[in-house]
């Protein structure tokens, strides 16, 4: 499968009457976008915003971030199955604006949502401090329930999302890249002297509020299968989750998912990438021994000498990816796991709740519970009620002077276990 990746980099964002991509500025008709937005009947208000690098804003809570794709040539439409009719994707031509996202804000659990700071210590904590963000600032209709008003922020996001890539389509790129994998047993024989290597990409799935979707299918209903990276460039994997905001995985990680380009970056120099098996974080004892045996099957039966395993979220997860990792090194094939860690904030506690001898070779993206204190912002987009309780805050949190006391864990994307932002470690 081949995809042609064009980039059209944006410069700036302003409002105006016409919606337009002219010169690196990106241009939002309001009136479209609340138009869009408001005709689902489960959104009361859509207030939107602009949020530029280096502007002292703070915005939270945010729910997820969408880049503007669309499909310029090639099978399917952008995040199929959800706003578009199911048909595989991952080939042809795909416009992207590049440098900026979608964000989608409101209090939807409140304790799980995040903080995204444009400026100060904060902005170094998040890669969304680095584009502009075009804020959705979501109001839900009156008794509206958790899991509807997500599916209804969700369902906003992207469809604005694809709206605004939309207006790309038929602009000249300043970059193409090339994405390429073949057929797995021509893929195999293009590089026979490289290591045979394979990505397997674990999904949050744990439940109501904790979901994943693969080509608009809760992928809690699926045993692990195979992908072409490609695939996940395109939105067959979007987020759904309101998880802990610092390692949650947004649809803006899946479309630029680092493992995957940094393996097709390697790819015929140093290692043969085969391909992606994604699996799910369930549960139940019996569905993480079913997924992980089917993990490890699937890596087998491509003939992988390695794979690097990421996870998303912590505690519970932490067993699937320890299973995984431990049965696909029974099959001889070598791993490398991607987590990060909560061991405390003074680092001193078991970083992760699972382990095994033979998860010998460890990426982490930080201790998700060190402390930080966000200095006040000159602007709020969203709100601040929910500080005291989200998820790395604790009563008194949320100062009188409007700076805020937290763990990392409260930023968007500051310990990412797909390795998207700098933070790490190293052992001794």
């Amino acid at each position: 499968m081949k995809l042609e990746l064009g980039k059209i980099h944006i410069k700036e964002v302003v409002f105006g009457d016409t919606a337009k991509v002219v010169a690196g500025v990106l241009y939002l008709n309001e009136t479209e976008i609340k138009g869009m937005v408001l005709k689902d009947e489960r959104i009361h208000s859509c207030d939107i915003q602009i949020a530029k690098p280096g502007e002292s804003i703070r915005i939270t809570p945010v729910k997820d971030v969408i880049e503007p794709r669309c499909k310029v040539a090639g099978g399917g439409g952008i995040f199929p199955g959800v706003i578009n009719k199911v048909g595989i994707v991952g080939s042809g031509r795909t416009h992207v604006l590049k440098g900026c996202g979608i964000t989608t804000v409101g209090k939807i659990v409140g304790f799980q949502e995040g903080i995204v700071d444009m400026s100060g210590p904060g902005a170094e904590k998040t890669p969304f401090s680095a584009i502009i963000n075009i804020c959705l600032v979501l109001e839900p209709a009156v008794d509206l329930e958790p899991h509807s008003y997500e599916e209804a922020a969700r369902l906003a996001g992207l469809k604005v999302a694809e709206y605004l890539g939309k207006l790309g389509q038929a602009l000249e790129p300043d970059e193409v890249t090339v994405y390429e994998t073949l057929p797995v047993f021509e893929q195999v024989a293009q590089y026979p002297d490289l290591p045979k290597v394979g990505y397997v990409y674990m999904l949050q799935t744990q439940g109501l509020l904790h979901d994943t979707y693969v080509y608009g299918t809760d992928a809690k209903h699926v045993v692990p299968t195979i992908l072409y990276p490609t695939e996940i460039m395109d939105g067959a994997i979007i987020s759904g989750n309101c998880v802990s905001a610092c390692d949650k995985n947004t649809t803006y990680h899946h479309l630029n998912n680092p493992v995957i380009e940094e393996l097709y970056e390697k790819h015929g120099k140093e290692v043969n990438f085969v391909g992606v098996i994604i699996t799910n974080e369930t549960v139940y004892l019996a569905d993480k021994e079913r997924s992980s045996d089917w993990t490890a099957k699937l890596a087998e039966y491509l003939g992988l000498d390695g794979v690097i395993i990421t996870q998303e979220g912590f505690g519970n997860p932490d067993t699937d990816l320890i299973m995984n990792c431990k049965k696909i090194e029974q099959k001889g094939i070598k791993t490398v796991i991607v987590t990060d860690e909560y061991a405390g904030r003074d680092g001193a506690s078991q970083s992760l709740a699972d382990a095994d001898k033979l998860a010998t070779a460890v990426v982490t993206g930080g201790n998700a519970n060190e402390t930080i204190i966000l200095p006040p912002m000159d602007r709020l987009i969203g709100q601040y009620d929910y500080v005291d309780v989200i998820a790395g805050g604790f009563d008194g949190s949320l100062r009188k002077d409007g700076s805020i006391e937290v763990e990392i864990q409260a930023i968007t994307g500051a310990t990412n276990e797909l390795g998207f932002n700098k933070m790490s470690a190293k052992g001794h």
